[in-house]
């Protein structure tokens, strides 16, 4: 049987040592707050099977996803004597309260309603049920509005039954380190604590830690900064990176003017050039809008991409390398020490959040371990 390594036809290294440090770093910079770990959307791309344990082993104890599946899917990878917390920032969909019970998973109650349903859940458990909720101090997504928050603060009775476990809130612009915007919404959040009863509190995300300790509350709940991506914009990034995406050259030719390449003829040489063509497309989340803008790394020397990414290829002009750097075969840089992860996110046109997520099936993973 042929190694699985040598025939892929890219290689995406995980390093979980780094995930680990990141979050040991934000737990030092946030304490004696809690840190959490944001794990949503299959940890940002990375893996939640192995992402969730090495955090775990590391010493972390609450977890944070989007949906009640992720919420399933964390807790079976926390395994079932771990004593982690499990948040889902979903809400409480129709019908669902059982399977929350059940499996340990703490909801986040957005508005009345779901505030309603679980404490009519409890009521039928005959005792009080843990849950955050959420207060929309800004975002103008999910959380209780302020008309909302007026009439829960005027009716604490509705509470009953509700175990409130922590009060989270959103920032809007946290990465923005001179938005105004950051301040009104901590003013916000404390307004409404003081007219709550009294719980855990939770703001801010991966950039809200670095405004500063009034912003960490009890509980941090930082995502994109784990997994390698800048949290201080315009600053030096100080998180180490995560993932590595090396491709495969599957050919080499050289080409001329007035010949094109790739779909649509987008390409059009202009003179004598070596054009390699990589093992990896759109189809395995290589963004499309790197086309004509992205580069790849051979040896720590840029090449342009050129021509339409498609489904399964990029094409890259190798005219600047030494004849033999490049050959069919071997791996060319996508991600990694050359290529951050927000700088390919900068030449996509988007942010280092989407190019993680976008991660596709098809690579070939290697976990380094902590």
């Amino acid at each position: 049987m042929s190694d699985p390594l040598r025939r892929a036809a890219a290689i995406l290294t995980v390093d979980l040592g780094a995930v680990v440090a990141n979050w040991i770093q934000l737990r030092d910079r946030v304490a004696p707050a809690e840190c959490a770990a944001v794990v949503k959307a299959d940890a940002y791309g990375l893996g939640v099977a192995r992402v969730v344990p090495a955090l775990r082993d590391a010493g972390c104890r609450t977890f944070v996803v989007a949906q009640l599946e992720e919420a399933l899917a964390v807790r079976a990878a926390l395994g079932p004597d771990s004593g982690a917390r499990v948040l889902s920032l979903g809400g409480l969909p129709q019908g669902s309260e059982a399977e929350f019970l059940a499996n340990r998973i703490l909801p986040v109650l957005n508005h009345l309603g779901e505030i309603a349903a679980w404490r009519a859940f409890a009521g039928g458990q005959g005792r009080a049920l843990p849950a955050v909720v959420h207060i929309d101090t800004g975002m103008n997504r999910l959380g209780l509005g302020p008309d909302e928050l007026d009439r829960l603060a005027a009716n604490l009775d509705w509470l009953q039954g509700v175990d409130v476990q922590l009060w989270m809130t959103h920032l809007a612009c946290a990465d923005e380190f001179d938005q105004p915007m950051s301040a009104q919404q901590h003013l916000r959040f404390q307004d409404a604590l003081a007219r709550l009863p009294r719980a855990l509190a939770s703001f801010a995300n991966s950039s809200g830690i670095f405004h500063g300790k009034p912003f960490h509350f009890d509980l941090a709940r930082p995502g994109c900064a784990l997994y390698g991506v800048n949290p201080t914009p315009h600053r030096a990034n100080p998180m180490a990176g995560t993932v590595r995406l090396d491709a495969r050259v599957l050919q080499l030719r050289s080409v001329d003017s007035p010949m094109t390449v790739g779909y649509g003829a987008a390409h059009r040489v202009e003179g004598a050039a070596k054009i390699a063509t990589i093992a990896v497309g759109y189809a395995d989340g290589y963004l499309r809008s790197l086309s004509g803008r992205g580069h790849v790394h051979v040896d720590g020397v840029p090449a342009p991409i050129v021509g339409r990414i498609s489904m399964d290829l990029i094409t890259v002009d190798v005219s600047g390398l030494p004849d033999g750097a490049v050959r069919p075969g071997g791996l060319v840089e996508l991600i990694g020490p050359n290529r951050p992860v927000d700088t390919v996110a900068a030449e996509a046109g988007t942010i280092g959040y989407e190019v993680l997520t976008s991660l596709g099936r098809r690579y070939h993973r290697v976990y380094a371990a902590p």
